[in-house]
């Protein structure tokens, strides 16, 4: 009878697929852990164990998710996934950002086309209804990413209660008189009508105008300078000019004379050359020998170039010598240097302005300027500086007008220039009883990774100007103010306390809905307030205090969570945005900051590392998701060095998928491999094991514990190298190709093919406990199918325990001998083997004999001979031959003589009879006696 001796081979069998086909089957994966519970199953596996909460920074409601935000929620579930596998309770809710001007931007927009006439209950409605649409939209994204949370609870900051939450952090800031009302100058959103945050500014290029005015002095006399003398003042926004009320210069400059065309210019003498040559006076001047100290110079009057005001100079210690003149025009209502200086010496904090940014009739403003807005285009123009210059030019008060590119603050929403306004907005003190002192010390006891996070948010806290937390907006949480009839602010602590309640209940649109007396029912009003005159206020809060008040709202509200939270995780952007308000909020409050640890990660760019722009053809995280899966992103961003930016594009997707194939087909050799093995039964004991199946075992110890340590120190990256490594030189290239042969031909039941299934096993248990963080689809499917061969198993990845390297048996000894070698075959003889093959002398490893012949005292020699009868199968060939030589060492490798055995492939002296499978090797007769005894 003829039998194919390949269906003799003990080949690897097993159903999971070797291709992943993760687009279609990830849904169904997510649909079968919904089925089952996994998130509940695996956080009630972990009840009452040692929690560790992740608080996750609310994402904005207002679009279809980008890279960035995968990338964040994918860090943040790698953590959640190993942690809880680590044994900690995890509870992880996720949340979103509700309130701000991006949506209801969009809402009035809209609802605009239809009419003009808009009340805040209307955008607030359809505000509401935006961000729902959209959280749902994003929640089927995220969830497609598979994180590992309860998506039925989360939180939103427009909730009531998260509403009640703020305006009871809102009220330890009162209570510990914090807040109050100021008119001074605020960054300033043209097109949305609306005070911005620091954290709401980015910077971007921008062409500005560059001007240089001459104030005419007009008691120069006094200060022992002719009579004909100007102050040069120099600026780079024309339009603030009409509300220049005075010019600083530095105490301890000195100031001199340049003499053009019988009139005198000051200017400090240090940039005397600089402010000649800027405009173009080379050759036509004079530097004079006046040398004058700015101190001497305070309370020179000058006159306005065109409207009849004085401005008179100053003293400022900001004054710099690196550009201008070192005069620096002074508008106290349109920057804050100017208006700190302002208060020293009683200036009023004049802005000229409507809410337009348009110049109004005040009586002061010329005729041409009025109605004439500020906003400026992208080249600088704006009517406002137009008109300012034309004024300059027509009574000759313009000595240069040029134009230069520099970086710039915009609205990170409109991406349009912001300016510096003045307006009466409500602040918070953070200097106040040290309150800036104990967010710095509260810093200091935070783990900051990187730890360059630590420099840069003191940094950004400890120059933090105070904190205008009012905006001009409708969809947000109102501040709980109230005015009586002279104007002045009525705010109290018991009074906000009684309004959150009702927010708690009613939500916060009853703030525009209800009458003061209606708001304040059944409130016990403190003395002085009357509901006669009482007026509410129409402000509401800075986002950033809604987000920075999750602690309270979150972390203090939610079952299985606690303050201070152990980790923190966002973009390096939020340490002047979350990060900063959420500490600021959180020690006002209660003392501490809401977080042990803070881990930023950088931004998602192209492969040229470049800003990924939709409108340049990037695709959106969803096409990404559609053409390659969860799991090849997911591995992609556990691959790159999260600190920086990621570059994502095709090339980079391509080669982490070859990455991701060696790492399936590793699970589908090892899941193959145990298709007729039973731990239970079949199991060889730790000191029977063959000597390369202890060292394959000592290495996934090794392998266990090495990324333990880099999940536990959050190097992402590390892991994804060690896994790599792992998978490709120890596992494919090695152990892998080494064990084929006795897995293969071996009897079913030989000691030495039970000793590598008995670790094949090991290491198959270990490797996807190990992925489960990072690629929980496919070790997911892996696990179920070495369950059953099937796609699907109750025994999910998400309940797995993590390895602990100490429950492994210690080979190290056996490990360094097989290292040894290894290195032997790397460095003695593969060369010589590809050679033979590039000659076709042989076609593959196993048609070579070696011949090997060491003195002595070669260290390598008495672990060869030890292992004598292992060599062949360690360096896949068919025969090694061992001498001992006395002059030099010599590795020889030639083409193996003999006979081919047709089922093993090796090559032996000669082949044997067998009854069932003709002529074979010896070890394969063994084999067939063994099988046919049966």
């Amino acid at each position: 009878m003829s039998v194919n001796l390949k269906d003799t081979l003990n080949l690897p069998q097993t159903r999971f697929p070797m291709k992943a086909n993760l687009v279609e089957r990830e849904p169904q994966r997510l649909a079968h852990w919904e089925k089952q519970n996994a998130y509940y199953k695996a956080l009630e596996a972990r009840k009452d164990a040692e929690p560790f909460i992740l608080h996750d920074g609310p994402p904005f409601a207002n679009g279809d998710i980008h890279l960035g935000h995968v990338l964040n929620k994918v860090l943040k579930d790698i953590v959640v996934r190993y942690k809880t596998m680590r044994g900690y309770e995890v509870n992880y809710v996720t949340g979103w950002d509700c309130h701000g001007l991006p949506i209801e931007h969009a809402v009035t927009k809209n609802l605009q086309k239809n009419t003009t006439e808009l009340d805040p209950v209307t955008i607030r409605r359809d505000c509401t209804a935006f961000a729902e649409k959209y959280i749902d939209i994003q929640l089927e994204q995220f969830k497609r990413l598979g994180i590992h949370t309860d998506w039925e609870n989360h939180y939103r900051t427009m909730n009531p209660t998260y509403e009640a939450d703020i305006l009871r952090t809102f009220a330890a800031f009162v209570k510990e008189g914090l807040v109050y009302r100021s008119k001074k100058p605020v960054y300033w959103s043209i097109p949305y009508k609306t005070a911005l945050a620091e954290a709401e500014i980015e910077y971007a290029e921008h062409i500005s105008n560059s001007i240089w005015v001459p104030f005419k002095s007009l008691n120069a006399k006094e200060y022992g300078l002719p009579e004909n003398t100007s102050t040069v003042i120099w600026t780079t926004t024309p339009w603030t000019l009409p509300a220049n009320l005075a010019i600083a210069v530095h105490p301890r400059f000195e100031y001199t004379l340049i003499e053009y065309e019988g009139h005198n210019y000051l200017v400090a003498r240090e940039l005397a050359e600089t402010f000649i040559k800027d405009v173009e006076w080379e050759g036509k001047v004079k530097i004079t020998d006046v040398s004058i100290k700015g101190e001497k110079l305070e309370g020179l009057r000058n006159q306005h170039p065109f409207i009849d005001r004085e401005s008179p100079i100053v003293l400022a210690e900001y004054v710099t010598l690196e550009t201008g003149t070192g005069c620096v025009h002074t508008a106290p209502g349109h920057g804050h240097d100017d208006y700190i200086t302002g208060l020293k010496y009683g200036l009023e904090v004049y802005s000229p302005l409507d809410e337009n940014s348009r110049y109004v009739d005040d009586g002061q403003i010329p005729e041409s300027l009025v109605g004439k807005s500020v906003f400026e285009k992208k080249n600088g123009a704006s009517q406002a500086n137009e008109e300012v210059l034309k004024l300059l030019q027509e009574n000759g008060s313009l000595i240069q007008h040029t134009q230069f590119t520099h970086q710039y603050p915009h609205c990170w929403r409109s991406k349009t220039p912001v300016i510096f306004r003045a307006m009466d907005q409500f602040f918070m003190r953070l200097d106040h009883n040290d309150s800036r002192q104990k967010v710095l010390n509260e810093i200091d006891k935070v783990i900051w990774i990187p730890d360059w996070g630590k420099n840069r948010i003191h940094s950004a806290v400890e120059n933090r100007p105070d904190w205008c937390i009012s905006r001009q907006r409708s969809w947000g949480v109102p501040i709980p103010v109230f005015y009586n009839e002279a104007g002045d602010v009525l705010l109290q602590e018991d009074v906000i306390e009684a309004i959150a309640q009702k927010f708690a209940t009613e939500g916060s649109d009853i703030w525009f809905t209800q009458s003061e007396e209606e708001l304040l029912h059944g409130v016990e009003l403190p003395e002085g307030w009357s509901l006669e005159d009482i007026k509410k206020g129409e402000d509401t809060l800075d986002v950033w205090f809604d987000s920075g008040s999750s602690h309270a709202a979150v972390l203090n509200r939610f079952d299985g969570l606690h303050r201070p939270a152990d980790l923190y995780l966002e973009g390096s952007d939020q340490h002047r945005g979350w990060f900063q308000s959420s500490i600021w909020t959180s020690v006002i409050e209660n003392g501490n900051a809401p977080y042990k640890t803070v881990l930023t990660h950088g931004f998602v760019v192209d492969e040229n590392g470049r800003k990924m722009s939709k409108s340049q053809g990037a695709k959106t995280a969803t096409e990404w998701l559609k053409q390659y899966g969860a799991d090849i992103l997911r591995l992609l961003i556990l691959s790159e060095d999260y600190r920086g930016d990621i570059p994502i594009g095709n090339n980079i997707i391509k080669q982490i998928s070859g990455i991701y194939r060696l790492i399936r087909n590793t699970l589908r050799f090892q899941i193959g491999s145990l298709y007729d093995f039973d731990p239970a039964t079949d199991t060889v004991e730790r000191d029977d094991l063959h000597i390369l199946d202890k060292w394959a075992l000592e290495e996934t110890r090794q392998l266990i514990q090495q990324v333990t340590k880099a999940y536990d120190n959050y190097d992402f990256p590390k892991v994804f190298q060690l896994i790599q490594l792992f998978c490709n030189n120890t596992l494919s290239a090695t152990y892998h190709d080494i064990i084929k042969d006795r897995l293969y031909t071996l009897a079913p039941d030989d000691p030495k093919r039970r000793s590598s299934q008995t670790v094949i096993y090991a290491i198959f248990e270990a490797l996807t406990k190990l992925l489960v963080p990072v690629l929980p689809f496919t070790a997911d499917e892996a696990i179920a199918y070495y369950e059953n061969d099937e796609d699907f198993s109750e025994n999910l990845a998400t309940l797995q325990d993590w390895p602990i390297a100490d429950n492994y048996p210690v080979f190290e000894t056996e490990a360094q001998e097989v290292n040894d070698l290894l290195k032997f075959k790397s460095e003695q003889i593969n060369e010589k083997l590809e050679k033979l093959r590039q000659e076709k002398t042989i076609g593959q490893s196993l048609d070579a004999e070696i011949k090997v012949a060491l003195q002595a005292s070669n260290p390598i020699a008495d672990i060869l001979q030890k292992y004598s009868d292992d060599l062949a199968e360690l360096f896949i060939v068919s025969s090694v031959i061992l001498e001992t030589s006395s002059s030099e060492d010599q590795v020889a490798v030639a083409r193996a003589g003999g006979e081919r055995c047709p089922r093993s492939w090796r090559w032996v002296p000669e082949l044997v009879e067998t009854e069932n499978w003709g002529r074979v090797s010896p070890r394969d007769k063994a084999v067939h006696d063994t099988l046919y005894s049966k």
